[in-house]
């Protein structure tokens, strides 16, 4: 980790039943940290029931679409000039195998919540790995964002 400081966004995308909607993922020769993250869902109705929310370790890439630089991962200074290693999926159509649950929570659709990891107690993705987002809505289709800040 060089102390590049990175966002990524999933977009809005539409979730159904267990699905990541974004995947961030270490370069062969770096690690990086996770140092917040945060969902809001576009739900319509105060009776909707919650979703589940899962940040994990995925040990495949699944199928998802790619992430673009400067859509959907870029420097939050833009003056670093070192290149980006770390690159970003979005929206699975075929799901990535999940590995460890970091956090596991459930969230009502019309809500939102970012989280911030204390210092020292950051995620870790080791060299080449995978972690994910993955939200599971039991009855109805929502859409939703997902945001990352990242340091490479």
């Amino acid at each position: 980790m060089a102390g590049i400081y990175l966002h990524a966004t999933s977009g809005e995308v539409a979730i159904a039943n267990g699905k990541t909607i974004l995947q961030v993922v270490a370069a062969a020769n770096d690690r990086i940290r996770i140092s917040g993250w945060g969902i809001s869902i576009k739900g319509t109705s105060a009776t909707d029931v919650p979703v589940l929310v899962q940040l994990l370790r995925q040990t495949t890439a699944g199928t998802m679409s790619a992430g673009s630089a400067g859509t959907n991962i870029s420097k939050k200074n833009n003056s670093d000039t070192e290149t980006v290693q770390t690159t970003v999926q979005i929206n699975a159509t075929a799901e990535p195998t999940p590995g460890d649950i970091i956090e596991s929570f459930e969230l009502h659709p019309q809500t939102g919540t970012y989280k911030f990891f204390p210092s020292q107690q950051e995620v870790i993705v080791p060299n080449g790995g995978r972690l994910g987002v993955k939200v599971t809505s039991a009855a109805l289709t929502y859409s939703c964002v997902c945001d990352m800040d990242i340091e490479e």
